[in-house]
């Protein structure tokens, strides 16, 4: 209960004094480019049929932000987002357990028409959709496969998103009790409402040194003593005025 009650103070600190805000620009049409041939080898107008406008539910950004927004634009016009983020985490477990198939992702050496070659043949063979097939085969050609999990990654968030649902990270020093981990989950159910559901994932970092992290909805709650001590380190800091006195 204490963990919850510190939780709840320290988001409403949060929006009272914006102690960590995440303002986010748009994509930039210069990195999106390539995957205009993914969208237009899939999904070719029809003559009077007006084009379907996809909103990505979260600003992701990056290299890999953008392939992953490409992606999820591709799979909802497919209807097809979670066959897509399946298969797509299928591609990288196969990757994590082949170190011969992971060099080869990461070996830039290697020619363009091997590695798609390689790929619209895997992809063949595990019987993928045209979707994550034409994805996969236009990061092999960019020479982008050797970030094909942070990409995975990304996706899987804008999936959550499309499925209503909300990854939050909590970060502490030891990990949390199950009566404590299920009263922080049912805290950020009751913070985020009923339309979304919380997925809560603990993540373990000795040197925060106490108190927890938590990101959710792309903001950041830090309340650990690190940063505490941070703070109080910085006040100690400034010079102090007589005339305040």
């Amino acid at each position: 209960m204490a963990l919850c009650n510190r939780v709840r103070s320290g988001i409403s600190l949060f929006t009272k004094s914006t102690f960590l805000t995440s303002q986010r620009s748009t994509l930039q049409r210069s990195l999106v480019a390539p995957f205009i041939s993914l969208a237009s080898r899939n999904y070719a107008n029809v003559p009077g049929q007006k084009e379907t406008k996809v909103k990505v539910p979260l600003a992701l950004f990056g290299g890999s932000g953008n392939y992953a927004s490409a992606l999820y634009i591709a799979s909802v016009k497919a209807n097809a987002v979670e066959k897509v983020e399946t298969e797509l985490l299928q591609f990288v477990e196969a990757v994590k357990n082949s170190p011969i198939f992971s060099q080869f992702i990461r070996d830039l050496s290697v020619a363009k028409d091997v590695r798609v070659k390689v790929i619209q043949d895997i992809c063949g063979e595990a019987k993928f959709s045209d979707v994550t097939k034409n994805f996969l085969v236009i990061v092999a050609e960019n020479g982008r496969l050797k970030n094909i999990d942070t990409i995975a990654k990304r996706f899987a968030q804008l999936s959550m998103a499309y499925k209503g649902e909300v990854q939050a990270t909590v970060t502490t020093v030891v990990p949390l009790p199950p009566e404590e981990e299920k009263a922080l989950k049912e805290t950020l159910q009751e913070i985020i409402g009923s339309g979304a559901k919380v997925h809560l994932e603990q993540k373990i970092d000795p040197s925060i040194l106490g108190g927890l992290v938590l990101e959710f909805s792309q903001k950041v709650f830090d309340m650990s003593i690190k940063t505490r001590a941070q703070q109080m380190e910085r006040i100690l800091r400034e010079p102090v005025s007589i005339a305040n006195i």
